[in-house]
């Protein structure tokens, strides 16, 4: 089933990969205007001066021989100037294209690019098909996280502050009556990044089929461990928007009031992981990584609900699945943060 789970997750951030270009291409776009732009100042300022040159001679200010000579000046005093206008802009959009072949360019979209990407592709949508009943949001959630006991949280194995997930993914929003705005089905598809910290200077054994929670022999600096699950999430959302009845025909706008939604999600667990930070005896820093199956769950689902205005939401998701799959205690993953829905 893992295997699956990669396809669908690589269809995910081929998608987001789309904006990411067009953050690249446009940064490049825009070097590229500015070149072009100072070549056409200085070709136009040449040829105002070459034609008042042609004017002197025509009027037998100057000979022919003036005229060619001031014309061959006047081609290298712009030429230059192109070159040093331009030097600056050439030597960025170099640096800035082997920054990317390198790997190193932070080509990362902001929440408002993100949000005008998907508003010019809705758009795009409208002129060609008229209003859609189906709508598609860029959501991003983040808050703390934790591992509920056999239902309760008192006396916690884990960091409340230090423990803390993260989500991301798309979604569409189909109104489910024609002409009334209140009830929308949501889906899409998420990846859940849930990280657990364990208190007292523990980390996470393998221990046959167990998974146990050990006292470590050195200090720790730093104990983290985390799940990325790939889920695909179904809400029920009440959207209490009011109706646009001021054009000739009525607009059903979203994400513009009092928002609620109630469902879960269900998916699959991609990979686990334990980051360990310690000082080793000579002192040195040490960043030990562990990748591999942990136990853990590898079907995820679970119940999620949402409340807010707008754009912004409090948001909750609760994991049915144990998180350790055949440990003797009972423990379940729990979320709670804020959501964010980009329309």
């Amino acid at each position: 089933m893992k295997n699956l789970t990669y396809f669908a997750a690589a269809f995910l951030l081929a998608a987001f990969n789309q904006i990411f270009a067009q953050n690249f291409e446009t940064r490049v776009t825009n070097i590229a205007a500015q070149i072009s732009q100072i070549t056409a100042e200085e070709k136009n300022a040449l040829a105002d001066e070459v034609a008042r040159v042609n004017r002197e001679l025509a009027d037998g200010t100057i000979t022919a021989q003036q005229a060619d000579a001031q014309k061959i000046e006047f081609a290298e005093k712009h030429s230059a100037n192109i070159e040093r206008r331009t030097a600056i802009a050439h030597e960025e959009l170099k640096a800035l294209v082997q920054q990317k072949v390198d790997g190193q360019i932070d080509d990362t979209p902001s929440p408002n690019e993100i949000s005008e990407f998907i508003a010019i592709k809705k758009d795009s949508v409208k002129k060609l098909h008229g209003e859609p009943r189906t709508t598609s949001q860029f959501v991003l959630a983040f808050g703390l996280n934790h591992l509920l006991t056999d239902g309760a949280m008192a006396h916690s194995d884990f960091r409340v502050w230090g423990s803390r997930f993260f989500e991301w993914g798309f979604t569409y929003n189909t109104r489910i009556l024609k002409n009334h705005n209140l009830l929308h089905a949501k889906y899409g598809l998420s990846l859940q990044y849930n990280t657990l910290r364990p208190t007292d200077n523990r980390y996470f054994q393998i221990d046959g089929r167990q998974t146990n929670l050990v006292t470590s022999d050195i200090a720790l600096k730093d104990s983290r461990f985390r799940a990325l699950n790939l889920v695909v999430p179904v809400h029920l959302e009440f959207d209490f928007t009011k109706v646009d009845r001021s054009g000739d025909k009525p607009r059903f706008k979203t994400h513009d009031s009092f928002r609620v939604g109630l469902g879960g999600y269900a998916g699959a667990n991609l990979k686990t992981k334990q980051i360990l930070q310690y000082k080793d005896e000579n002192g040195n820093r040490v960043r030990e990584r562990t990748r591999g199956d942990f136990n853990t769950s590898d079907f995820i689902y679970g119940v999620s609900a949402y409340a807010g205005y707008g754009q912004i939401s409090l948001y909750a998701k609760y994991d049915l699945n144990p998180f350790f799959e055949h440990n003797a205690t009972d423990q379940h993953n729990l979320s709670m943060g804020l959501r964010l829905d980009f329309n």
